[in-house]
């Protein structure tokens, strides 16, 4: 599948209908006029030497378009995040890359504070550009046949990057994931078979773009479907998106579990009355969230699972198969593997290990770094490296991430359940993170940061129930709140460095 041929199919198929509604700034596109505005960005984008252009904008119709525009012209979005550090992240992947040129949006940097970096064009400037003549041209083009629009398209292999991500950065430095057209083309086939999706859906557009959630299912599912996305640029407007929700009939919906609360916390019974797929992934959702959407909408919160290596869905769970705690079952053009964290060989249902991946869903590799793709992707198999257990009906179990566990006293301490215990323990919204800290005795310790005081002795006594000393923390340390990822996850990394000096103070 060529994604963007794919595109010109289905606008045209969909002309008359609504592709975007953008909830930010007012636009709402209908197919024909998402073709048109793409063919007038391509136009505008081959001008740009570079094959490789940066793109840091919000949620919107302008990030859509940009992004179609871009693979039109014959060039390969490298979407850059701007929820933190954003000058500094352009630079790196500017660097990394070798490119200079980032689309940007004025309004963005100006609300985020953010200095302009050098090769930065903002699309307000692009737009102003656009001539009648090129309008004209376009919409000419538009009413062509599909066939001759795409002929008129650089060439495409379906092996080619469609697009460059950056991993979160949550553990050590963002490594470049080139995604090609297979890749989010068979995770977007895969979640259309699974959850029996249609062009009558209707898709609520919240996660950021730059993220590979928000890539595949908030704006290419969507726009191969011919479903209307409904965009909106803040996905922490916990009190607006319920609104959004219930006022445009939303039928799917996929977050972090970050998100989700805000969205609970603030809704009002038959906000979600519409909805059915709410998917929540990037992180584990716990009991409370599920019981909350149940109690106070009827609504059951499915879980999924994947990396931004994958494209990024690995699994989920449906409304007809469902088994809450898991990740779900493997999508169908995925084969799962579950290997000896030791010896590397392939385990049975019901003992944990390491969570391997095949199939096209995999990435191309790492940009420019042919050694850490070596590492991760063997005969085909992906590396996840997260622990995990798939039981005998296929089910998969998420154990948390291999450099989540750390050595304590000889034994192997897994961060990820010690932050699942406590979290049952403290009280609903708040949030807490479990980090290792040097220890001149034991060599290593754990502390907590959590965002709120608690009791420490009732906590550790409560913990001791369920888990052995070396897994519980010694210290708790609060914070206002946590450092988080663009996608609402808590940044591990950041939260450790900011205990280890706030122990050191």
């Amino acid at each position: 599948m060529i994604l963007h041929h794919e595109f010109v199919k289905v606008a045209k198929k969909f002309s008359k209908k609504m592709a975007i509604v953008d909830k930010t700034t007012g636009k709402n596109v209908p197919y024909s006029k998402a073709l048109i505005a793409s063919l007038i960005l391509s136009k505008k984008f081959k001008r740009f030497e570079e094959g490789y252009i940066g793109v840091m904008i919000p949620t919107s119709a302008g990030s859509f378009l940009t992004c179609l525009g871009l693979v039109m012209a014959g060039k390969v979005p490298v979407m850059i995040n701007y929820s933190t550090g954003a000058a500094e992240n352009c630079e790196y992947a500017q660097e990394k890359i070798g490119f200079k040129t980032i689309v940007t949006s004025r309004a963005l940097l100006d609300k985020i504070h953010c200095r302009f970096v050098d090769g930065m064009i903002c699309i307000e400037d692009i737009m102003k550009e656009i001539s009648t003549g090129d309008k004209l041209s376009a919409a000419l083009r538009s009413k062509m046949p599909t066939g001759f629009i795409t002929k008129g398209l650089p060439r495409s292999d379906e092996n080619d990057d469609i697009v460059i991500l950056f991993t979160s950065g949550s553990e050590k430095e963002p490594k470049a994931v080139q995604l090609t057209h297979k890749n989010i083309g068979s995770n977007v086939r895969d979640a259309i078979d699974v959850f029996q999706l249609s062009s009558e859906d209707v898709m609520m557009s919240i996660l950021p773009v730059f993220h590979s959630f928000g890539q595949m299912v908030n704006f290419w599912l969507p726009m191969l479907t011919g479903m209307k996305a409904v965009t909106y640029a803040n996905p922490l407007d916990y009190k607006t998106i319920p609104t959004i929700i219930r006022e445009e009939k939303i039928t799917m919906m996929a977050a972090t579990p970050i998100f989700f609360g805000g969205y609970l916390k603030e809704s009002k019974p038959g906000d979600f009355e519409t909805c059915r797929i709410m998917i929540a992934g990037a992180d584990k959702v716990p009991d409370w969230l599920r019981e909350g959407f149940q109690e106070k909408h009827g609504k059951v919160l499915l879980e999924g699972y994947g990396c931004t290596e994958t494209s990024p869905v690995i699994s989920a769970n449906t409304p007809e198969e469902n088994r809450p705690g898991s990740i779900g079952k493997a999508f169908p053009g995925v084969q799962v593997k579950i290997t000896d964290i030791r010896t590397g060989d392939t385990l049975p249902p019901g003992q944990e290990g390491k969570i391997q991946v095949k199939g096209d869903l995999v990435m191309k590799g790492y940009y420019d770094d042919i050694e850490e793709t070596s590492l991760r992707i063997e005969d085909g198999w992906y590396d996840t490296g997260d622990m995990g257990v798939q039981d005998k009906d296929g089910f998969l179990w998420h154990r948390g991430r291999l450099k989540r566990f750390v050595k304590i006293g000889g034994e192997m301490v897994s961060l990820v359940k010690s932050e699942s215990v406590l979290e049952d323990i403290l009280p609903d919204g708040v949030s807490c993170c479990i980090v290792e800290i040097p220890d001149p005795k034991k060599g290593a310790r754990l502390a907590a940061a959590v965002t709120q005081n608690v009791n420490d002795k009732e906590i550790i006594k409560k913990m001791a129930q369920k888990l052995p000393n070396i897994a519980i923390p010694n210290q708790f340390i609060t914070f206002d709140e946590l450092p988080k990822m663009g996608s609402g996850k808590i940044d591990f990394r950041t939260t450790t460095e900011m205990v280890k000096d706030r122990l050191k103070k």
